[in-house]
């Protein structure tokens, strides 16, 4: 009887070691934060320090950069993580200091190229 546990065991231990060398890493995907003109600098800044944590001057550089480019990648992660913070930064709300401001920024997810 003592063998057949120690053979479950070993047999056991044998498909935990499968499973891991088949492991792989999930895609990862860019969230990506699109210009407009209702909403200020300082209002990225703050977003990208509440929503991703980020220090005041990577939110600038941020800022800047969807700024200039048109679009700005805030983080790199997983697709469901990429799809909570694309969530997040839609339903962040108006820039209170733009009178024109309707609504929040735009953002989107694509796939990172790797």
């Amino acid at each position: 009887m003592q063998s057949q546990v120690t053979t479950t065991t070993e047999s056991s231990s044998k498909s935990k070691g499968e499973k891991r060398e088949k492991r792989q890493k999930q895609p990862r995907y860019h969230v990506i934060l699109l210009d407009d003109s209702e909403h200020s600098y300082d209002y990225v800044v703050l977003m990208m320090k509440l929503l991703f944590r980020l220090p005041i001057e990577a939110g600038y550089q941020i800022a800047r950069e969807v700024d200039k480019a048109g679009r700005a990648i805030c983080l790199t992660t997983t697709r469901e993580h990429a799809e909570l913070k694309r969530d997040q930064i839609q339903a962040f709300g108006k820039d209170e200091l733009v009178a024109r401001c309707k609504g929040s920024m735009a953002a989107l997810i694509e796939p990172a190229v790797e």
